[in-house]
């Protein structure tokens, strides 16, 4: 299916939007203490993200791909896209092997305090990629527009 730009840039908002709401319900689920009601919790908003992520990336290739404009703009910055690409990638495969983590365990209080440590350096990980992502597309702006006289 072929959507407008306008349509795929409105579709990346939403994306970008409810990951923020979905770290925000995370961050709160990963403060409480784990019981059976909160992990089915966890676990709907982990299954949530891990269809948000590749919808989010899939956007992006229809917009003409991840970074386009960075890569359009500043071809030899390929190789830094291409590794921030990797890691997006690494990232979801890392959250997706932590919800198979706590969906193949008998009790999830066994491994909470485990996977609540595993799951908040995901998170940090996930907003530094987010702020690198942003930092390489403001470094291209300022770079194409000029920041000077």
């Amino acid at each position: 299916m072929s959507y407008s730009v306008f349509a795929i840039e409105e579709m990346l908002t939403d994306c970008v939007a409810l990951e923020y709401i979905l770290l925000g319900d995370l961050r709160d689920l990963l403060e409480e203490t784990p019981d059976k009601r909160d992990c089915k919790w966890l676990m709907a908003v982990l299954d949530t993200l891990l269809e948000t992520l590749p919808k989010e990336d899939e956007l992006q290739e229809n917009g003409g791909g991840y970074l386009s404009e960075v890569v359009e703009n500043f071809p030899n910055w390929s190789g830094e896209v291409d590794r921030l690409q990797q890691k997006r990638y690494e990232l979801y495969e890392k959250l997706s092997s932590l919800r198979y983590r706590i969906s193949s365990h008998r009790s999830f209080s066994q491994i909470a305090e485990e996977v609540r440590l595993d799951l908040k350096d995901w998170m940090q990980a996930f907003v530094a990629q987010n702020r690198l992502e942003c930092r390489i597309l403001q470094n291209a702006f300022n770079l194409d527009v000029g920041i000077g006289d």
